[in-house]
């Protein structure tokens, strides 16, 4: 790995390093050490287990700075979506990390700097050489900024998904039912459809809902009707 490489891929972190020898030890693969003669060099594995608990930590920090009054449970799914191997893998190809791993030769030819696993496992060990040369406030401010697009984009969709599930919930408490919803109209064209959906609660309440998808025009009917249930109890 050439100098220019690793200022390169420091660029594209926003992390320039005092000790650069850590970020080569966050790059080399197993098998490229495998095939080294140097006893003295080390892979990357350690580097991994390290980084997957300092971003398993920013990103719950981030998320609950983010979204202020969302509950535990919602804060443990969002995170498992962010904190994946195909999310992680994302970011790196963002990064580009993959043109700068050392890898074996076997790994190389097989086209190792492309696969998931091993630029999602590459990605936790530059975040633990972050985190071991400027401490937990480089790797936090590291984490935020190439995570920042994926945590909204995952608040936005957890928003659209937590109308059905919160009415459930609040249903099954306090009714001990559960909403029924049915298709009462479809409209459009095959390749744009416009749904309408009825969603009853027993006799206590019926809303209706559209969108272009069945799931979309529950959750508009779960949403008024979890409004329209939260005014009567409060």
């Amino acid at each position: 790995m050439s100098t220019q490489g690793l200022a390169s891929l420091e660029k594209d972190l926003g992390y320039q390093f005092k000790e650069t020898d850590l970020l080569r030890e966050a790059l080399q693969h197993s098998s490229y050490v495998n095939e080294q003669k140097d006893s003295a060099l080390r892979d990357n594995e350690r580097f991994e287990f390290l980084g997957d608990a300092v971003l398993d930590l920013v990103i719950t920090h981030v998320l609950m700075n983010h979204f202020p009054v969302t509950r535990e449970g919602d804060l443990s799914r969002m995170r498992a979506i962010i904190v994946n191997e195909s999310q992680l893998a994302t970011v790196a190809q963002r990064l580009n990390l993959g043109q700068h791993l050392l890898l074996g030769r076997g790994e190389a030819l097989s086209h190792g700097q492309e696969k998931s696993s091993i630029l999602a496992d590459a990605l936790e060990a530059v975040i633990a050489a972050i985190y071991l040369d400027g401490g937990l406030q480089a790797a936090f401010e590291v984490i935020e900024k190439q995570f920042n697009h994926v945590i909204s984009q995952v608040g936005e969709r957890l928003a659209a998904e937590d109308f059905k599930s919160r009415l459930q919930e609040l249903v099954q408490v306090r009714f001990k039912t559960t909403p029924d919803y049915k298709v009462v109209a479809e409209s459009g064209p095959d390749h744009d459809k416009t749904f309408e959906v009825s969603l009853s609660i027993g006799t206590l309440l019926t809303t209706h809902g559209t969108g272009k998808s069945k799931k979309a025009a529950e959750q508009a009917a779960a949403q008024i009707a979890l409004q329209k249930l939260r005014g009567e109890l409060e």
